[in-house]
């Protein structure tokens, strides 16, 4: 009797082992195929949503973090964007700094760089918001880096617009996607020489910033992946974007040309 009770024990024992490791491996297989469907929650996306508003002004998506770029035109511009979680101002001129459009604008959450001759001209208010940033120089935030790259005209007859040292174009690292925004600047060597740019915002108006030849050959010294003229509204004239696109795949068609509507209210 007291055999065939051990015996049962044992059988019962070696029933409950075998029962576990069942349900052990389906828990495995499980986490497996759930680790299949599913990224890994530290990816980061590469995905960047580009809005043009108007001129220079951009708002970009990405992940879950929003970029303003010298965001002029009021509340009204941005009515159907949403709240900035960081806000870069290139320059002093009003198409680049509004003073009234930041102040019409919800951005208690909001850092905003900009170069010291910016900040300068800025309400006491923003002072805690406000990470000054001048040429060469680089800061994170939100998980995006931001590089302050010159710049500045070449031409002496517009030298008095911008000069070397007070505004800044921005590179922003968002992911592994690198994206330059060039601020108003003509053709400089700090531009000619960026690397691994994926997405570049290059301006081209007269007499303030550059020709659309000027701009396509800066260009073709860094070879973006993808390039978007803007900032083309000069005066009195408007820059030739379609010039611009035709030197540029003419001399390298692997450059994507990307033309976006920057002035939505205008014909050009």
């Amino acid at each position: 009797m007291k055999k065939l009770t051990l015996q049962l024990v044992f059988l019962a024992i070696i029933s409950l082992v075998a029962c576990k490791e069942q349900t052990k491996k389906a828990e495995t297989e499980s986490m497996e195929e759930t680790a299949m469907e599913e990224p890994e929650k530290n990816e980061i996306s590469n995905d960047v949503k580009i809005i043009p508003i108007e001129h220079a002004t951009a708002v970009l998506e990405w992940t879950d973090k929003v970029i303003y770029i010298d965001p002029v035109g009021g509340a009204e511009a941005f009515k159907d964007q949403k709240l900035a979680d960081l806000i870069l101002v290139t320059d002093i001129h009003g198409d680049h700094l509004n003073v009234e459009t930041l102040e019409a604008l919800d951005t208690k959450k909001a850092k905003i760089i900009m170069p010291q001759a910016a900040a300068d001209k800025m309400p006491e208010k923003f002072t805690t918001q406000i990470d000054v940033l001048n040429n060469g120089e680089s800061k994170e935030r939100f998980g995006i880096t931001v590089e302050a790259i010159p710049m500045y005209n070449l031409r002496e007859e517009a030298k008095q617009f911008h000069e070397k040292g007070r505004g800044n174009g921005y590179v922003l690292t968002l992911g592994d996607q690198r994206v330059y925004f060039s601020g108003d600047t003509e053709d400089i060597p700090e531009m000619r020489s960026l690397e691994n740019i994926d997405k570049a915002f290059v301006c081209m108006n007269l007499p303030y910033t550059m020709t659309p030849e000027s701009a396509a050959d800066g260009v073709l010294a860094f070879a973006p992946k993808q390039v978007y003229p803007y900032h083309f509204r000069g005066n009195p004239d408007v820059s030739d974007v379609s010039k611009f696109k035709k030197i540029v795949n003419e001399k390298n068609s692997d450059i994507e040309v990307v033309q976006l509507d920057w002035y939505p209210n205008e014909d050009y």
